[in-house]
């Protein structure tokens, strides 16, 4: 599917490369066993070559709840599922992460307990399941994105202040574990914090409802932001490496995301003023006792547009 047919369904994308440790030259042998003895679910990252994650997020137009329910539909009636399973394999990427939703309360896939406390929201298509349905025969993998229990849209509408959050939570990520059962792989979390190990099995039961076999990944953005390397969850399956920049083959670790004024230097550094940058690689297939993996963008960073690139020479040197 074209960038011009994205844009024409107002469905803004963002892909990302993903890659596991044996994509990497030289890269140590993939492990089936975590070093604390237990299955490393994950262990298909490592022994194949790299993912695509597609940020697909659905923004209808409306002047009513109505109108913009049938521009939801509209929206993903036209998603092109020929195309872009066709363009996905031209990557040779051996899994696709893909967005279930985020940040606009309007969802890919039709979900009974989201539409009972949100009617509307949910399209008619399931849009996730087909793809789950259309990559299996191709030996592909699907990894399901979804922020976690602590973003706005997500607590706004599960949330219904019965004291009964985030069971809800749960029970809506079950839902659809329990629906795509063997045919998604894992799941990739964001924006998530600290909890006891008693809520994160809770959690992770709920994904792994319908596969067992599920690798989950829960972010805290702990390669971008220069917090502490390990996965906030321990008992994560996979680390998940979300990742600004590569630099020289290594990943920077200072965060680079505005605020603050972004520059390239003389040696075509993307630096920001002020601040060191700082770099990491690990020595080897674990992260803080998990399979590592590393998440980034294929083009710019996050929200980083060209316009704020500026050039910043060394004395004496010319600029065109």
């Amino acid at each position: 599917m074209s960038r011009r047919q994205f844009q024409t369904l107002a469905v803004p994308v963002s892909c990302l490369s993903l890659f596991a440790s044996s994509a990497l030259a030289g890269a140590p042998t993939p492990q089936a066993t975590r070093p604390d003895g237990t299955q490393n679910r994950a262990v298909w990252m490592a022994q194949g070559s790299f993912g695509v994650m597609t940020h697909y997020l659905v923004s209808p137009k409306g002047n009513t709840e109505a109108e913009k329910t049938a521009d939801l539909n509209r929206i993903v009636n036209q998603f092109d599922m020929d195309g872009f399973i066709r363009q996905f394999q031209e990557t040779g990427a051996d899994w696709l992460i893909f967005t279930l939703g985020q940040g606009t309360r309007y969802l890919c896939s039709p979900s009974a307990i989201y539409d009972a406390k949100l009617p509307g929201h949910t399209p008619r298509r399931d849009l996730l399941l087909e793809l789950a349905q259309r990559l299996q025969p191709l030996g592909k993998r699907l990894i399901v994105y979804f922020p976690s229990e602590n973003e706005p849209c997500v607590k706004e509408v599960l949330d219904s202040g019965d004291g009964k959050y985030p069971e809800s939570y749960f029970a809506f990520l079950r839902e659809y574990s329990t629906k795509l059962g063997a045919l998604h792989h894992g799941w990739w979390f964001d924006s998530c914090g600290p909890h006891p190990d008693a809520y994160w099995e809770q959690w992770l039961a709920a994904t792994r409802a319908g596969n067992p076999e599920a690798a989950v990944a829960f972010s805290g953005a702990e390669f971008c932001c220069g917090a502490p390397l390990g996965p906030i969850c321990r008992l994560a399956d996979y680390h998940a490496g979300e990742i600004h920049l590569l630099e020289d083959g290594k990943i920077r670790r200072d965060f680079l995301y505005p605020p603050g004024e972004l520059y390239v230097d003389a040696a075509a550094k993307l630096r920001k003023r002020g601040q060191e940058a700082k770099f990491y690689l690990p020595d080897g297939p674990f992260v803080g006792g998990v399979q590592w993996h590393g998440l980034l963008p294929i083009d710019l960073t996050f929200s980083l547009q060209p316009k704020q690139l500026q050039p910043n020479p060394a004395p004496g040197l010319a600029t065109r």
